[in-house]
């Protein structure tokens, strides 16, 4: 079985005669969902990312799974049925970060509770023998029981649902690893730079640079798929230079808080806003998130940035329905993702309204590029990706597995007051690393129950390369309390450090990056 380590899967790339059934570029959702289908069905697969798995898009999400209520309300009952059915399997394959999650929409006019009560049974109704709990409408009494916080003048009551919450990079993790356990190959930090043609102008393989070494490599493939999310344009771009941009990036942004702002277990659900978009607050790690909003970009970035327009519509909305309204003081994090929407060809540009399900393209020159779509309905994506590939390299057809291959770190009902509880059924090796030294159990900063062994973890075990990888995406530290974070960045680079080989110098350049990078997610007071 391949080891999920740089070492062993940089060993795969020393055969440069070696032809690849599909070379993945891009190490977000999509792609990562692409690499375990293929190699679950038996073909040699390569995956390639230029940063860290997840990176992008795929760790800056409200960590909802979900079927998409703003697209029933759209009427668009296809992809909320597909939506539906995905995050039921995500239930089933990896109960060890998704969790069912009660979602309660506050209801001001009377007639809100009926409309919503309506249209949320219907949701639960698509989701058919995966649904995750019926609709209700309950009582102004219940309501404020069970949101303590929430403005109760004008309050009628609200309505219960139900949908999914995971924790977005943990799961791009351990698909990488599951991807790796079924035979893939699959390298961070390996920039695709060029795309190799045939005489007939038909692709067949990349051009590729690790930038850690600096080393080159030109690798061959009978498929070559683009699942760069935000960056699909560059890639088609290597292709046909004068193509014309497939994706308009839409911004969107979300605030961590203290949980004493809405101290319950459910969600809050705001479905209507001045924008016209749905707010969400959700507890998440023992904080509150609340996100998002929609805004159109014109440039793409590995590290987009909140503006401040975004921070003051989220705030703004929060305080009218909290009894404490929060201000930018009381954000521990800010963090913004890009979505990457298929780009209107009419000229319309409202993205709310851009469709989110995802889109399949074949160039003449064979390169197959997907766009659009959301984390819920990441396997259905792969699945869509593999089967193109079959058609258009030639492969040997073979189904799809993994509407029932659970997922690396799977184990049902886990202890959520344990914060190991993301490792599944990985804690106990993370927690026999003790033995191995005795400081390693101690946690990294007093004030967070991160501990040195998980730093370790990481590095051997889960392919962290940077200390932003270890506090951005294998812990969550910088999106739940960016301060925090950099508090940590010093012990977690000298740990790293110490199992990398590194020098002091190294260790320096991190800490430096990393605080570059983490000042974008704190909000200074105006």
């Amino acid at each position: 079985m391949n080891q999920f380590t740089r070492e062993a899967n940089l060993n795969y790339l020393t055969d440069t005669e070696k032809i690849w059934d599909l070379i993945i570029i891009g190490g977000g959702a999509t792609g990562l969902g692409a690499a375990v289908d293929s190699a679950s069905r038996g073909f040699s697969t390569l995956l390639l990312e230029q940063a860290d798995f997840a990176k992008g898009t795929s760790s800056r999400a409200t960590k909802l799974v979900h079927g998409g209520v703003r697209y029933l309300a759209q009427g668009d009952i296809g992809l909320v049925r597909e939506a539906l059915r995905e995050r039921g399997l995500l239930l089933k394959n990896a109960p060890h970060l998704v969790k069912n999650e009660s979602f309660i929409i506050p209801n001001y006019t009377w007639w809100d509770g009926v409309f919503y009560t309506i249209g949320l049974s219907i949701y639960d109704l698509l989701a058919g023998k995966l649904s995750f709990g019926r609709a209700k409408h309950i009582s102004k009494k219940e309501t404020t029981k069970r949101l303590p916080g929430i403005l109760e003048k004008g309050l009628h009551g609200g309505v219960v649902y139900h949908d999914g919450q995971f924790d977005d990079s943990r799961l791009a993790i351990n698909l990488a690893q599951t991807a790796v356990e079924q035979g893939a190959t699959l390298l961070n930090y390996f920039k695709v730079t060029g795309l190799i043609k045939n005489t007939a102008s038909k692709i067949t393989g990349v051009k590729t640079t690790d930038t850690e070494t600096g080393a080159s490599y030109q690798l061959k493939a009978k498929t070559v798929i683009n699942a760069t999310g935000v960056f699909v344009d560059d890639v088609l771009r290597m292709d046909t230079p004068e193509k014309k941009p497939m994706v308009r990036p839409s911004q969107g942004v979300h605030l961590v808080l203290d949980r004493k702002f809405l101290p319950a277990e459910d969600a809050l659900m705001i479905p209507k806003t001045e924008d016209g978009r749905v707010l969400f607050a959700v507890p998440w790690h023992e904080k509150l998130l609340i996100g998002t909003t929609d805004t159109p970009i014109d440039s793409h970035s590995l590290e987009p940035v909140a503006l401040d327009e975004e921070v003051e519509f989220i705030l703004r909305t929060a305080g009218k329905y909290f009894t404490k309204a929060p201000t930018r003081a009381d954000v521990l994090s800010v963090f913004a993702g890009l979505r990457p929407l298929a780009a209107p060809q009419d000229g319309s540009s409202k993205t709310k309204e851009i469709s989110r399900s995802h889109k399949l393209i074949v160039s003449a020159s064979g390169l197959i590029t997907i766009t659009g779509g959301k984390w819920t309905t990441y396997r259905k994506m792969a699945e869509d990706i593999v089967d193109k590939a079959i058609e258009v390299g030639g492969l040997k057809n073979a189904s799809c597995k993994t509407d029932s291959l659970s997922i690396h770190g799977s184990r049902p009902n886990p202890d959520r007051t344990n914060p190991m509880f993301v490792y599944g059924a990985d804690i106990e090796n993370v927690l026999a690393l003790y033995k191995e030294n005795a400081d390693w159990k101690n946690p990294v900063h007093a004030e967070g129950s991160y501990t040195k062994g998980e730093v370790i973890w990481s590095v051997r075990k889960e392919m962290a390369r940077t200390v932003e990888d270890i506090l951005a995406r294998r812990t969550r530290v910088l999106f739940l309390d960016a301060r925090l974070a950099i508090e940590m960045a010093p012990e977690v680079a000298r740990l790293m450090a110490g199992e990398l080989g590194k020098d002091v110098a190294w260790e320096q350049a991190q800490i430096k990056a990393f605080n570059e990078t983490a000042k974008n997610y704190i909000l200074t007071p105006h």
